[in-house]
């Protein structure tokens, strides 16, 4: 089966954690446009937030991020993780997740992981989100609190990572046997 999942999510949610168990638990391989778009910054020598200002007036690195995002949802057998997956690949994705959480969860998330101050991780997620939600309402047309295209939304911020995993593992199992059934 040529499986394509897309998980997607605000900044903090775990869309990358979840991505990675389940391409590890399907075997998929596992594609992430924010590590691209890191990964980007970091050649540039900017940060996060500065590349996504510099992005909110030029789509070139959105360019980037979304060809190949396309590209790998072309190929298959892969989870794709990223705040517009879902909506760049809707019509080659099997399967579309989004993850909640609330704001506290996601910033406490964000800062142990960048290793800042709480205070630090909310102003910049703050700014960079509020940077994108208009950034992709004007190039794209998508409203990012729009979730009618996800096929399951999920707060992560209520359960621990595993029970959350299993309730992403089910639906997918149980999408895979009612699709092989067709």
């Amino acid at each position: 089966m040529n499986l394509v999942i897309t998980i997607s999510g605000l900044h903090g949610s775990g869309k990358t954690t979840v991505a990675r168990v389940v391409s590890k638990a399907f075997n998929l391989r596992h594609i992430s446009a924010g590590e691209l778009f890191r990964q980007i910054a970091i050649k540039r020598g900017l940060t996060v937030s500065e590349l996504s200002k510099l992005s909110s007036k030029n789509r070139s690195v959105d360019d980037i991020v979304d060809e190949r995002t396309r590209n790998e949802a072309k190929k298959g057998n892969v989870v794709l993780d990223g705040l517009l997956a879902g909506w760049l690949v809707k019509e080659n994705a099997d399967i579309k997740i989004f993850l909640v959480a609330s704001e506290k969860v996601r910033i406490e998330r964000i800062a142990g992981r960048e290793g800042i101050s709480y205070d630090t991780a909310r102003e910049a997620t703050l700014l960079r989100e509020g940077l994108e939600r208009r950034r992709f309402n004007r190039f794209y047309g998508v409203d990012l609190r729009d979730l009618s295209l996800y096929d399951l939304v999920l707060n992560t911020g209520l359960l621990c990572v595993e029970a959350n995993m299993q309730i992403i593992k089910t639906f997918i199992r149980e999408y895979i046997k009612a699709y092989r059934r067709k």
